[in-house]
């Protein structure tokens, strides 16, 4: 007999609402919650593909353990022992630093991802620390971190409000958002099209974003600072600065810009002067407008200052923080509201990394240089013996796969959260693997904090845990207490633990609704049938709509929270200025050091141009990084592995259309399926990432049958953003050929690298 539950999505930003059809332990069925408040029955073909995703036969069931060099089924305990085992002498060796921890995107898309690594972080104390974040969004963090004081005050578009939106390297038709959530995505900005607004995206390649907007500007990859360094020229020069309240710095951004005129920037960016100068007069026209930018003017040689300048434009227009502009998302699970004025700031480069000194940013350092801190050795610190990789595939998102795949068969110890034994997690000595996301609980810290309107919603487990699975929950908390000398306690103390420590703290807070009391009486009140459940119902309470623990009685709590399944609408975004602001002025610094010493390299690039070719990445609706390629039902058709390339491109280069390609970059080469499009401009070839699912001693046996390549086997590391450490991804130059050509670069464009 079916029945029917409710789940939200964990297969990408938008975090949608599901309903499930189950039959007895097995999703059947996904289709969109018609009565979720966020996402009001919007569905996509992963979140339809959720069953198929959920019943993956090639999904782990039981750990693995390395035994004579095999990895072979184990007990949880057997491979707790081996875990603890593993880590602890190398701490008590060569010190803590020598453990590194790699987080990848899954994380953030899990409850125990959002709950644990922190935990792990702070219990271990390494400063090897690398996330998905460095291959992704890392200059935005940085960016806000200068800008505002705080890392992860992110402005997002108010999409349902503006009347003129501006998106840069972003792709939301594909993406469905990324530090943006909102479902239906296409729906919104559909939508603003319908009530009479503007939609101009700003991509080299012709998206179905760009194939949707009312203007599509094919700017040269890499160069989106120097074209919104222009647009915030027009505005100084103009008169049509009206910036947003409790800022500093407005004069002394306009002198520090004075020479990013549209002339300037025109030939470097392939934007007519004219073009540029009518895209700042129509943002500063428009009764509201947000400028957005994503991956695309991320992963750029100057991607912290690209995003910068997306901030920076939305304030002189008075966009920022204001109703159809971009504001200041409020989740339901922040940090208690503290009063405005001044706080530490944000500081970069407090330890740098080993072998190439990149400072750290937010905590991280460059997962681009994760290989050579395991496999060079120098006069400073020890080397990376032992890894914990926590849902992450370094192997397919970092650099350079061949030699980090190489580093990792080195370490001394490894182990990997991970339900599938794939091109990274076969170098593991015990692998732990979560369950399938409906025997899980789900509740969104991270994207409620980047979500277009303020909203909560909490779903149980959809089916209950089967027999031999373990909660991704307690997964996390043992190897916390295996990694930290605490291996054998009970797994429930590390909530306990946290709640303690965080109630401590709060009632020692003034500005606290539980200041001056008992955090004993407090924990007691907390309810939840499991830890997790505990430490969520004492964030709502503390949070900035919780009921203070009774302080204020219609407040928010977790059994409130469970009365309404399908969530509770907290309302529009709303402006929040000045009280989210953290920096040591206590106002948003608009030229802040290290931006402004970053800014000679950017002039520099005004007199760049490169020679041939350059490579860009793209992403696919089905695909979500590596996740997807083992999902039949989310492969073939339009999600393949091909390298885009402009008919003149080909036909000067003799590339035929299905023909294979030789694409030749400084870190490898890959050949891949040529498909001749005009969807990129002249100059461009694209490949997707996340492919490449072809390496021995892998289970992923769907993926394995069209593995595509590793576009990041082009990369060799060496090119980051080094204020955010960063990976270069977009604009890098690449050699390309027919693959049957015999003989190797000499016949192939030659290319300089962009810096």
């Amino acid at each position: 007999m079916s029945r029917t539950a409710l789940r939200i999505c964990p297969l990408c930003e938008a975090t949608c609402g599901l309903t499930l059809t189950v039959e007895g332990t097995r999703v059947t069925h996904a289709r969109g919650d018609r009565d979720d408040v966020f996402s009001k029955g919007f569905i996509c073909p992963k979140g339809a593909s959720f069953g198929a995703v959920d019943s993956d036969p090639d999904r782990l069931r039981t750990p693995l353990v390395r035994r004579d060099g095999e990895l072979r089924e184990t007990t949880w305990e057997e491979a707790f022992d081996a875990v603890a085992a593993g880590i602890r002498p190398v701490v008590e060796r060569h010190g803590p630093h020598a453990v590194g921890v790699v987080l990848g995107n899954p994380n953030v898309h899990t409850m125990a991802g959002g709950l644990y690594p922190p935990v792990l972080l702070a219990g271990l104390g390494t400063r090897s620390v690398f996330t998905a974040s460095t291959v992704d969004q890392m200059p935005k963090h940085v960016s806000s971190g200068l800008l505002y004081g705080d890392a992860n005050a992110i402005p997002v578009p108010d999409l349902d409000r503006t009347d003129h939106l501006l998106l840069i390297g972003a792709n939301p038709l594909e993406s469905n958002g990324s530090l943006c959530t909102a479902p239906d995505f296409p729906g919104k900005l559909k939508a603003l099209k319908a009530r009479g607004g503007t939609l101009v995206v700003i991509d080299p390649r012709r998206t179905r974003t760009a194939k949707l907007a009312d203007r599509h500007i094919a700017v040269r990859p890499g160069t989106d600072a120097l074209l919104l360094a222009a647009m915030a020229r027009v505005l100084f020069d103009e008169g049509l600065v009206e910036p947003t309240p409790h800022v500093e710095g407005v004069e002394e951004l306009s002198e520090a810009l004075r020479e990013f005129t549209p002339e300037a920037v025109a030939g470097a960016c392939d934007v007519d002067a004219g073009l540029v100068r009518a895209l700042a007069r129509d943002l500063a026209a428009a009764p509201t407008a947000a400028v957005y930018g994503r991956i695309g003017s991320c992963t750029v040689p100057h991607g912290t200052l690209a995003s910068w300048l997306v901030d920076v434009l939305n304030i002189l227009t008075g966009n920022l923080d204001r109703p159809g502009g971009a504001l200041f998302p409020q989740a339901a699970t922040d940090r208690t509201p503290r009063p405005a004025g001044p706080g530490r700031g944000f500081a970069l480069g407090r330890w740098h990394s080993r072998v190439s000194r990149h400072p750290e940013a937010k905590g991280e350092l460059p997962l681009s240089a994760l290989a050579e801190e395991i496999d060079t050795a120098t006069e400073e610190g020890e080397p990376v013996r032992a890894l914990i990789a926590v849902a992450a595939n370094p192997v397919l998102s970092a650099p350079d796969g061949d030699r980090l795949d190489k580093a990792l068969a080195s370490l001394d110890f490894m182990v990997s959260v991970d339900p599938y034994l794939n091109e990274t997690s076969r170098h593991a000595d015990v692998i732990l693997p979560p369950p399938p996301p409906a025997q899980s609980p789900h509740h969104d810290f991270a994207f409620n904090t980047l979500a277009v309107r303020n909203q909560v919603r909490y779903t149980r487990p959809a089916v209950p845990l089967e027999p031999g699975r373990m909660a991704e929950t307690e997964i996390l908390a043992r190897l916390i207490l295996a990694a930290t000398g605490m291996h054998g306690a009970d797994p429930g103390a590390v909530d306990e633990m946290v709640i303690g420590q965080t109630l401590g703290k709060a009632v020692r807070e003034p500005h606290s609704p539980v200041h001056g009391r008992d955090p004993r009486e407090l924990a007691a009140r907390l309810t939840g049938e499991t830890g997790p459940e505990r430490r969520l119902d004492m964030m709502l309470r503390l949070g900035p709509y919780g009921d203070g623990f009774g302080a204020t009685p219609d407040g928010l709590t977790l059994e409130k929270l469970l009365a309404h399944p399908h969530g509770i609408d907290l309302g529009p975004l709303r402006p929040r200025l000045p009280q989210p602001l953290k920096t040591r002025s206590g106002r948003v610094e608009l030229l802040p050091g290290p931006i402004a010493a970053d800014l000679p390299r950017l002039r520099a690039a005004l007199a760049e141009r490169p020679e041939g070719l350059v490579l860009v990445g793209r992403r696919h609706l089905r695909s979500n990084n590596s996740w997807m390629h083992n999902v039949p039902a989310l492969t073939g058709g339009s999600n393949r592995c091909t390298l885009h390339i402009h008919p003149e491109d080909a036909e000067r280069l003799g590339v035929a259309d299905g023909a294979p390609v030789r694409v030749r970059g400084a870190g490898g080469e890959v050949t891949a399926p040529a498909e001749v499009t005009d969807a990129v401009r002249r100059g461009v070839v694209s490949l997707p990432h996340g492919w490449g699912h072809d390496r021995p001693g892998t289970r992923l046996s769907h993926a394995s049958t069209d593995p595509g390549v590793n576009v990041n086997q082009l990369l060799d590391g060496r090119l980051l953003d080094p204020l955010s450490g960063n990976a270069v991804l977009n604009g890098v130059p690449v050699d390309v050929a027919p693959a049957t050509a015999p003989g190797g670069p000499a016949m192939t464009e030659k290319h300089t690298a962009l810096t």
